[in-house]
């Protein structure tokens, strides 16, 4: 067989033909005409109902909890009808602050079948940086779990917006009056589909309705309100089943076409879905589809292969962390991990060789990557099966609906010739609205439809994208957006730091870790220790530095005052050596 039997052209124009599953559409979306998806489901709502045609089936698992499509759809009706007599209207802010368990999909999509902008907050974060996500965006009422709640109860009082928090699996009583118990509304899991067969809101909701809140770092150390719409979310149903496809006519093969008698999807999902990759690269496109999502309460490679072997699941990935972890575990041989068909990740710096020992172990199965930001509601480009072999340090190509370009770093912006590097930016319709009341950081960042990604890449003559670097001073920690600055600010506060830098520190798995450099003060003291506990008491424990190095000197720095932190990437390798 010769490969490639097709251009990545010539497969979207097959793809995307009128009368097609992927057929194309251009619609105007805040004044700029945009590709979208012509048989997407317009809103959050429609893929409730469309999961339903698969009521049988089992959706989500947790432990020994299991909701069918049916019984899921009953909790989100319900919840939704309680949220509406609460209070709860169109634009409302409703919080959700969560690990990844079955209660959190109903409350996203009860929120969201309102009109509700779901504002999804980091259940990794510090009381603190939570006061601050339901005070930013101004959150109504808020749903928590009982670790996330005993974080915020004593913020809620500078939470003045906050009517009523539910929180599930939790007993009371509450020493707060506006915190119920969540299973008073919707019950037990196993009891979901006993509830009352009410219809879903008939709020009316646009493609372009704004429906989520996801937060991420900021530059200037403050987490951003990402906005985006029902159409951004439910992009990525029709923008993953495209890749899927592609794959196929690039081998000159016929893509299957999905029927009721398709055997089901069952994913292994280890990532939060309060990021946009779980929620809306994972969560979104199983319920539409009749897949089962197989929830973990945290990432254990030898509890991740006794679920995969257990569930038979298909599939599994995230970030690459996950899949070296699978792929290098001692045990892997005593369980039956046959079932796997595939294996993706994104969201941090993955080694080309990754692919091929993922092939090594499971020769069948098809290995992906991608990129993506929050920016850009999750995935934009994949990069898949022979692609990703052939391709290993790509990222992918951008959909039919998308379209990237590499632009000069500085003002007046001009775009580049293949194969040079410059600044990423990317448009279509999962591209998001802007940043919730931030018009300065939107106008900086969202242009004519364009996303500026702060990542230098190069486009080669097909399309592939290969990330280079970075231009936002931020490290990725598997997966994680750690930017630098917010932890520098917090090094800052400590009375014996006189300056501070965060740089990155290479990890074979993680992509990479944080690590500070300090400057002490003139007779000040301060131990490696003490530092990261002061950081760890003030941010979310991904942010912490594993290490801290002490410059004798002030640190280096440039003509315009700036730390030149490329000079200071040795530190932590010369003292490995040594």
């Amino acid at each position: 067989m010769v490969w490639p039997a097709r251009s990545i052209a010539d497969c979207h124009a097959i793809l995307t033909a009128p009368g097609s599953r992927f057929e194309i559409e251009e619609v105007m979306i805040d004044g700029v005409l945009t590709r979208t998806w012509k048989n997407c489901p317009p809103t959050l709502r429609e893929l409730v109902a469309n999961g339903r045609a698969f009521a049988t089936r089992d959706f989500l698992v947790y432990d020994d909890d299991r909701a069918t499509f049916e019984g899921f759809h009953r909790a989100v009706a319900a919840l939704a009808a309680r949220l509406a007599a609460d209070g709860v209207r169109k634009g409302d802010r409703v919080a959700l602050v969560m690990r990844n368990l079955p209660e959190w999909p109903v409350a996203f999509f009860a929120a969201a079948s309102l009109g509700a902008i779901v504002t999804p907050l980091n259940a990794w974060w510090t009381g603190p940086e939570l006061q601050y996500g339901l005070a930013d965006s101004g959150a109504k009422l808020a749903i928590v779990d009982p670790e996330r709640l005993d974080r915020i109860v004593e913020h809620l009082p500078d939470c003045p917006a906050i009517e009523t928090v539910y929180v599930c699996r939790a007993d009371g009583p509450f020493s707060d009056p506006r915190v119920r118990r969540l299973e008073s509304v919707i019950g037990p899991v196993g009891a979901w589909e006993t509830l009352p067969d009410r219809l879903l809101p008939t709020t009316p909701i646009a493609p372009d309705d704004p429906a989520t809140i996801f937060y991420t770092s900021g530059t200037t150390g403050k987490p951003k309100g990402a906005l985006g719409t029902h159409r951004t979310m439910t992009t990525n149903v029709m923008t993953t089943g495209a890749a899927l496809a592609r794959a196929f006519l690039r081998r000159g093969e016929t893509p299957p076409v999905p029927s009721p008698d398709t055997p089901q999807r069952v994913t292994l999902l280890v990532v939060p879905m309060f990021h946009v990759t779980g929620c809306s690269a994972t969560l979104c496109g199983a319920l539409n589809n009749g897949g089962r999502l197989v929830l973990m309460r945290k990432w254990d490679a030898l509890e991740g292969m006794q679920l995969i072997e257990r569930e038979r699941v298909t599939a599994t990935g995230g970030v690459p962390t996950i899949a070296w972890q699978l792929v290098e575990h001692p045990r892997r041989a005593e369980f039956d991990l046959g079932s796997i068909e595939s294996i993706t990740y994104g969201g941090a710096p993955s080694a080309p060789e990754l692919v091929r020992r993922i092939k090594d172990v499971w020769p069948t199965a098809s290995a992906g990557n991608g990129w993506g930001m929050t920016e850009t509601s999750a995935t934009f480009t994949n990069n898949g099966a022979e692609d990703y072999e052939n391709r290993p340090d790509s990222c992918g190509v951008a959909p039919a609906v998308g379209e990237m370009k590499i632009m000069s770093v500085d003002a007046p912006y001009r775009e580049l010739a293949a194969g040079e590097v410059g600044e990423l930016w990317a448009k279509g319709p999962m591209v998001l609205r802007g940043y919730w009341n931030r018009p300065e950081a939107t106008a900086q960042t969202f242009i004519d439809g364009w996303v500026r990604t702060g990542d230098l890449a190069r486009l080669d003559e097909e399309g592939f994208c290969y990330i280079i670097d970075r231009a936002k001073d931020m490290l990725i920690r598997g997966g994680e957006n750690i930017y630098c600055i917010e932890v520098e600010n917090v090094l800052y506060d400590h009375p014996a730091v006189m300056d501070a830098a965060l740089i990155g520190i290479p990890h074979r798995t993680l992509g990479e870790e944080p690590g500070a450099v300090v400057t002490l003060k003139e007779g000040a003291s301060a131990t490696e220790h003490e530092l990261r506990a002061f950081v760890a008491a003030r941010l979310a424990a991904f942010k912490v530095p594993v290490r801290v190095a002490f410059w004798p000197e002030t640190l280096p720095r440039n003509a315009n005052g700036k730390i030149m932190k490329s000079d200071l990437k040795t530190v932590f390798t010369q003292e490995a050596v040594a």
